[in-house]
């Protein structure tokens, strides 16, 4: 049995500890699939590959019986954190999360990346909470807009940026894809929208101070990337049916209401 100690941070697929040699291990529960694991680790090697700023990955291993991942070790804190502590600042995180994603849509994109629409066709079609009828709506609406080519990150918010001393580092790309740049943004949009309507982000000032953030993000995405408004509120009902198969109670109501904004199909 290897002493860990306590866990760094927790979520709900993995443990995070110290490791050896100014590392962490990303120790996985129980029910996480091996495969995915050895996925992660495949695509996190591919993303390192464009130069983006990420952590660098090791090798896939078990300890005390459960399957983990060693990742470099990097001091700081999530942007997430940032802003809970330092709320004022809350435009100017805004404005950086925006710029370090047009980054990403900028660089080429890694050869083994699955395709955004099968994934968003995917999630659609595993949301119990959509009825046929609105599940269909979301699947037309989705068939009608545009593919895409760029590195999508498929979950990018402040908490899978880390604030280090050497910069920013963007975390998490399990569900990275080859895809449309502004469903990546209706993405994000999602996240910090249902936070700020919902009980994600408790007390009227930090769902405020979300929505100036979420204000801040897309005003400096589209000042970096003019153009693409209209497509990207068209993304946005059918992002938020792909998140209701993700079974977040307490987003439900909320994500069945932006749902219901896929546009009818036309006779």
């Amino acid at each position: 049995m290897v002493e860990l100690g306590p866990p760094i941070a927790s979520g709900r697929t993995a443990d995070i500890y110290a490791w050896q040699d100014n590392q962490v291990l990303k120790l996985f529960h129980d029910w996480f699939p091996r495969e995915s694991i050895m996925y992660e680790a495949t695509i996190a090697r591919s993303i390192a590959a464009t130069g983006l700023p990420v952590p660098a990955v090791g090798e896939v291993l078990s300890v005390n019986g459960r399957n983990g991942l060693v990742y470099e070790r990097l001091d700081g804190s999530t942007m997430f954190t940032a802003l809970t502590r330092r709320p004022w600042n809350v435009i100017h995180y805004g404005r950086r999360l925006a710029e370090l994603q047009v980054d990403m849509h900028a660089r080429s994109v890694p050869t083994g990346l699955p395709g955004q629409r099968q994934k968003i066709s995917h999630k659609i079609n595993q949301a119990a909470g959509l009825s046929p009828q609105l599940k269909q709506r979301a699947l037309t609406a989705l068939a009608r807009l545009p593919d895409g080519g760029v590195l999508c990150h498929g979950d990018f918010h402040p908490g899978n940026i880390l604030i280090t001393p050497q910069g920013e580092r963007i975390i998490d790309w399990i569900d990275a894809t080859s895809g449309n740049p502004l469903a990546d943004v209706a993405r994000t949009s999602i996240l910090a929208l249902g936070a700020a309507a919902s009980a994600q982000m408790p007390g009227i000032l930090p769902r405020i101070w979300t929505r100036l953030f979420h204000h801040a993000y897309i005003r400096r995405y589209f000042q970096l990337n003019p153009g693409g408004q209209a497509e990207y509120l068209r993304w946005r009902p059918v992002v938020a049916a792909a998140r209701l198969s993700e079974g977040i109670i307490e987003l439900e109501s909320w994500l069945m209401a932006e749902a219901a904004l896929c546009e009818y199909e036309k006779e």
